[in-house]
Order: C-alpha cells, then structure tokens, then sequence
C-alpha cells in the first residue's frame, strides 16, 4: 500500500504547486500595483488557501484511491480488513500524503513571498522571481534524482515552467 515514491511525488508536486500559484499571484498583481501590502497579504491568502485545498484534496483523494484497492483486496479474500494492519496502513498514508502535500505547497508558497518581507517596489517583485527561479533549479535537480532522469532535463523544464508563469501572468498588466 505505501510507496515511498509517494513522497517524492507529493513535494515536487506541491512545492510547484506553492511556489508557480503565487509566484503568478505576485507578477500578476505586480503589473498593476507595487504596493508591497496588498501582494503580501494576496500571496499568503493564497498560499494557504493553496496548503489547504492540496492538502485535504490529496486527503480524499487518497482515502478514495486507498479504500478501492482495500475493496478490492476483501473481494478477492472474501474478507473484510476494517481494523486491520491493512487499513491502519493505508490510513496512515492518507494522513502523510496530505500532510506532505499540503505541507510542501505551504514551503513553496513561502519561497516567492520571501522578498516582500525585506524589500519593496520593483526590487522585491523582481527578487522574487529570481529566488522562485532558483528554487525551481532545486527542485528539478531533486526531480532528475527521484526519477533517475537527466538532471539537466529537470531543471529546464522546472525553469521553463516558472518562466511561463512569469510571461504569462506578466501579460496579464499589457495596457496599464
């Protein structure tokens, strides 16, 4: 039932999750004010309702996925497993998927938000992106270890991917 390939997936997962969303959150808003307040207080309502929703979404998404396999297992043995090592196995990593799912999006979040807490104007915005791009380049030298791929690969994509956002949510000031 557990899979420690699950852990990795979930902290890539929701440390892309925290750090792209507000990362879009805080470039977005940054093209129509640079009040260091309001993209403060947007990022981290965003990033916590961000750990919340990845964390409870995994939670029962994970209870679904757990509790199929386990009828599926009764079916063949003809027995129920309430109560047993099974179910308190996988009720357990219900709890540690979600908790490092939601856990992880809530770190990645922190990243781009960082800046706003020593900087202001252009200066914490820009700093900003350049820590989320770094912290991107972590994580794809994390991802090419997890999935014994090519580490460079990885960082492109995690890099590419967090540029993306940066255009596309830069876009989103074209006209003011």
């Amino acid at each position: 039932m557990a899979n420690g390939n699950d852990v990795g997936r979930y902290l890539i997962l929701g440390s892309i999750d925290g750090l792209l969303a507000i990362l879009g959150i805080i470039v977005g808003l940054a093209t129509t004010t640079q009040d260091a307040g309001i993209i403060l207080k947007a990022a981290l309502g965003g990033g916590i309702a961000l750990c919340l929703t990845n964390g409870i979404g995994s939670y029962l998404a994970e209870t679904a996925v757990e509790y199929s396999r386990i009828s599926s297992v009764e079916k063949a043995m003809l027995e129920d497993l309430r109560n047993t090592r099974i179910e308190k196995m996988a009720r357990r990593k219900i709890v540690r998927d979600s908790i490092i799912h939601g856990g992880a999006s809530l770190c990645g979040s922190i990243v781009p938000i960082l800046p706003f807490l020593v900087l202001r104007g252009f200066a914490a915005t820009a700093s900003s992106v350049g820590l989320s791009l770094a912290a991107l380049v972590v994580l794809g030298l994390y991802s090419g270890k997890v999935s014994s791929q090519s580490y460079l690969k990885s960082v492109v994509r995690m890099v590419g991917l967090g540029a993306l956002i940066v255009v596309v949510c830069s876009l989103l000031g074209i006209g003011h």
